[in-house]
């Protein structure tokens, strides 16, 4: 017998709750023996819709009303982020409201849902998998390493007199107590692995069950967890201790008998994304780039974009409202800012949840499941452009109050860690004013910021010394000077950044080596610019308020 299999998962008739159910009523949602349809089609025959029992596993499950509980919500409001009737959508609540049907919702979500499902089964859970079993080898090997080094210090012990078996006594219990310790680090860890692992069945668990489930409300509820298992492994490994023997000499014997170096243990973070061939050189880049899609938001002075994946992606520009879209330019979500201004920028951080900054208020804001939260406020400062790193830290551009003076300042949640201002001789690193001064993490740690009213592009290193500026491609072909709006990388530590006055992209190497124009696909004031893991770029027209997907590499 299958021991998945048991009574438990037998459905029952919900009237008589013992018969083996043939029928479904797809307006009450209840199962329904043969004996016992008659009974439950009494009150009102032409309301109940029977179909077989085997249908009802296509049937969705639409939320009731609130307001009106004799029907069943099929649409959800986009501006009041709730699920409505058709008689809602009349009312002066609603007026002028745009809805979009829980059906397409629906799908949207099942196949997210799917996808990560088949993310935890096939990428994240066997990571886990792989790394106990490490840890498990490190385990079983402990033994036969320990053993060599007891060897290598008898041999050397042989070689000299009697009175070193003293000196030999200790070292070798030092190596016992090493040893234990060596195995308590990988027991902990392979506990730790083993707890993570344990919640990611259970997620995998829950998310199977949620796929299955035909409730909307609870479908469409979800969040998936999978970004925060995806950053968290870690590769650990603690290298045995070794024995460094030394010349005899009787004054200094435990000192010259040798050394047992500490436990060294390495950690290497992973990210569990799908593997793709690398990008290894500028010969990957397309001749010609080409314009993949083209998205109308029908917004102008469209400013900043936010790739999370292609069923939200973040744009704001000069309205107090920050969109969310999906790939097909449908309309999913809308965050309005605190002060009914602008956002300066926005990005997302490693939970999928959106960030963005408010000139008026002088705050960095994040928003989840609708709420939106203040998380750095400042004084006598302003926040510009930001963005968050691969460790979850954000990095602020700010001017001062009499904008005369502007920083990069680098946050974990809202704790200041990091400023960076000025270079070695004191100068400063960025010009004095308000103007954008867009900003991005490259994948070698560099911090690269389009400083516009410097007319470069400024790259420090994680420490934030100055690496080198870019001002521009010489000799160019531009009629415009050279002055830098969006920035972006890419995976093989590429920057990519939007020159709107000559209505094109730079495209440079992580040494400011000049590698190619992106000067076609109809490019017409290029602005802010993010990219997908495919290596995809999005730009936004800042004029024209056009989305637009290029495809760059081979």
């Amino acid at each position: 017998m299958d021991p998945h299999d048991s009574a438990h998962d037998v459905h029952r008739c919900d009237l008589c709750e013992t018969a083996i159910p043939h029928s479904y009523c797809d307006f009450c949602h209840v199962n329904l023996c043969n004996s016992c349809i008659a009974e439950h089609i009494s009150d009102d025959y032409e309301k109940h819709k029977m179909v077989s029992f085997q249908q009802q596993e296509t049937t969705l499950i639409y939320p009731k009303c609130e307001v009106h509980p004799h029907k069943s919500c099929e649409l959800q409001c986009n501006d009041c982020s709730i699920f409505v009737c058709t008689s809602c959508v009349g009312s002066k609540q609603h007026k002028g409201h745009d809805f979009w049907e829980l059906e397409d919702i629906f799908k949207t979500k099942k196949d997210n849902i799917k996808k990560d499902a088949e993310e935890l089964q096939n990428i994240i859970s066997p990571t886990y998998e792989e790394m106990a079993q490490d840890l498990e080898n490190q385990i079983v090997n402990l033994d036969e390493g320990y053993e060599k080094l007891t060897v290598e210090i008898s041999k050397q012990g042989e070689e000299w007199h009697r009175e070193i078996d003293v000196v030999i006594t200790k070292m070798k219990k030092k190596i016992s107590e090493i040893k234990v310790k060596h195995k308590d680090i990988l027991h902990k860890h392979l506990n730790e692995i083993k707890q993570i692992q344990s919640l990611i069945l259970q997620d995998l668990k829950a998310t199977q069950e949620i796929e299955e489930s035909n409730e909307a409300s609870i479908v469409i509820e979800y969040n998936s967890e999978n970004r925060e298992f995806s950053k968290s492994p870690t590769e650990f490994k603690v290298s045995l201790p070794t024995f460094i023997p030394k010349p005899i000499d009787r004054e200094k014997l435990y000192s010259l008998f040798g050394k047992i170096t500490l436990l060294s243990t390495a950690i290497e973070q992973n990210v569990l994304l799908p593997k793709m061939p690398p990008n290894t050189s500028a010969t990957k880049l397309l001749d010609e780039p080409k314009l993949d899609v083209k998205i109308q938001i029908l917004q102008s002075m469209l400013s900043n974009v936010s790739y999370v994946d292609d069923e939200k992606i973040w744009i704001s520009g000069e309205t107090g409202e920050i969109k969310c879209f999906n790939i097909k330019g449908l309309l999913l979500y809308t965050v309005w800012t605190k002060s009914g201004e602008f956002p300066t920028d926005i990005a997302v951080d490693g939970n999928g949840d959106l960030l963005f900054s408010d000139w008026r208020t002088k705050s960095v804001y994040t928003s989840k499941n609708w709420q939106t939260e203040e998380l750095i406020r400042l004084e006598e400062w302003t926040p510009c452009q930001l963005c968050v790193t691969s460790t979850g830290d954000i990095l602020v551009t700010m001017y001062s109050d009499d904008i005369s003076q502007s920083k990069v300042v680098r946050y974990s949640g809202s704790t200041e860690k990091q400023t960076i201002q000025f270079d070695e001789e004191g100068k400063p690193l960025f010009s004095g004013n308000s103007i954008n001064k867009y900003i991005r993490e490259n994948r070698n740690h560099d911090i690269c910021v389009a400083d516009y009213g410097a007319s470069a592009v400024v790259v420090v290193n994680q420490d934030g010394e100055l690496r080198w500026r870019y001002t521009g491609h010489s000799p160019t072909s531009k009629n415009k000077n050279f002055y830098p709006c969006g920035i972006t990388t890419d995976s093989q530590s590429r920057i990519l950044t939007a020159d709107g006055e000559n209505h094109c992209i730079h495209i440079l190497d992580q040494d400011g080596e000049f590698l190619r124009y992106i000067d076609n696909c109809d490019l017409n004031d290029p602005w802010g610019l993010s990219v997908d893991n495919s290596d995809n770029l999005f730009v936004c027209e800042y004029e024209s308020g056009n989305l637009k997907k290029i495809k760059y590499l081979k």
